[in-house]
């Protein structure tokens, strides 16, 4: 179920719950606007729809007796002694409001878009080490981590904790272990963090004026590109007047314009180790200052930039290669977690086609075909030619013979 901020009235907050989407059903399809949430007589949180079977939503297993969005946007279901049975706080998608906690062994999950709540690629880990990890979705381990508390070992049951103003902390049991941020005591001041979009985890706040607008307070790094994976396989990213842009590496273009995150693809045509195709060539395209993931499967030590190139060149196997001080490390697709350092000395080497082939037929494939048109064209006109030369023989001939017998 999303719950979101709806406006601001005569400095009181109201909150609108909406879509009936709880964060385990974040990726499931939005249900239909005509959609009722509706609490049973027997204590169940369920969805009804028009022509299809009622949904639970929610079931905690007891008797409830009322549900209420309360001032701090926390949607809660109590029993009839007034008891909390369940309540949205203990289910956080991307957002945490003050008041409300990340416990240890729980995460974050950024939104696919800003208009698309479903899971995207980015997450914030409350491990269970004591450190408040970001990485990308589906991979961990320290070489993936873009931020790091540095609270490692300080308690296997720390929380990640929001105020009413502004401080941000991590908490084990009842002890600070770590002020993220010092809070500041301001009135009439709304507060929430969320993992954004982009990667990066933001403090925001707001006045409770009608007219105030969110700013960030707070973030995890100013370094756009930081966050592994915002620009998808085979994309880099680089920094434009401190905000970030995806490009592709030469010879592939952006699988879809609209979402960087999707990456990039070939723009033309590879041939495979087996084939032998005369021609299709390539060529070596460098990026400077650039890299990504090393997952190389050979490394040449002492090469030059032009040696790298063709040693890449030559080996079938090679897709790309980077140059690190001298060590040329070959790669096959795809490439992961590219950017564009300007004080790194390493060197990207990509291999393209010196064609400008697109799709799945490549345009070498394609004047071959032309050739092969050409041909059948030539060989069709010539026995036309054949064919009626033959004739003409053929008839001045009879017409002789008949000529002759008179």
């Amino acid at each position: 179920m999303i719950i979101y901020l709806r406006r601001f009235k005569e400095g009181r907050l109201e909150w609108r719950r909406t879509e009936a989407r709880l964060c385990e059903m974040r990726d499931d399809p939005v249900f239909p606007s005509n959609a009722i949430l509706l609490l049973t007589d027997d204590g169940r949180l369920i969805l009804q729809q028009e022509d299809r079977d009622d949904v639970n939503i929610v079931n905690p297993g007891q008797s409830v007796a009322s549900a209420s969005i309360l001032d701090n946007g926390n949607f809660v279901l109590f029993d009839s002694s007034g008891r909390i049975r369940w309540q949205s706080f203990d289910h956080p998608t991307d957002t945490l409001l003050p008041g409300q906690c990340l416990p240890a062994g729980e995460d974050l999950v950024s939104s696919a878009s800003k208009t698309n709540p479903a899971r995207g690629i980015f997450r914030l880990v409350m491990q269970t080490d004591g450190n408040l990890v970001q990485y990308p979705v589906e991979i961990d381990g320290p070489k993936y981590a873009y931020y790091a508390s540095g609270t490692y070992g300080r308690g296997n049951n720390v929380s990640l904790n929001l105020d009413n103003n502004g401080h941000l902390y991590l908490l084990n049991g009842s002890t600070i272990i770590s002020n993220i941020t010092t809070g500041q005591y301001r009135t009439r001041i709304l507060y929430l963090v969320r993992i954004d979009v982009d990667g990066i985890f933001r403090l925001y706040y707001r006045s409770l004026d009608p007219q105030g607008n969110w700013t960030i307070e707070w973030s995890t790094t100013e370094d756009k590109c930081a966050p592994m994976g915002l620009c998808g396989l085979n994309g880099f990213c680089i920094l434009m007047d401190e905000v970030a842009e995806c490009v592709c590496i030469p010879g592939f273009d952006h699988v879809n314009l609209g979402n960087w995150s999707s990456g990039c693809e070939r723009n033309f045509a590879m041939e495979g180790c087996k084939a032998n195709n005369q021609h299709i060539s390539y060529e070596i395209r460098s990026l400077d200052n650039t890299m990504w993931e090393d997952a190389n499967y050979a490394v040449l030590e002492g090469l030059t930039k032009e040696d790298c190139g063709k040693a890449c060149l030559e080996d079938c196997n090679c897709d790309a290669a980077l140059l690190q001080d001298g060590s040329c490390r070959k790669q096959r697709l795809p490439l992961r977690y590219g950017r564009r350092f300007q004080n790194s000395s390493d060197v990207a080497l990509i291999k393209v086609s010196t064609t400008t082939t697109r799709g799945v037929l490549g345009d070498s494939d394609r004047e071959i075909k032309k050739e092969i048109r050409l041909d059948v064209l030539i060989i069709s006109i010539s026995l036309v030619a054949l064919a009626a030369l033959i004739l003409t023989i053929t008839g001045i001939y009879v017409h002789k013979n008949r000529a002759s017998n008179k």
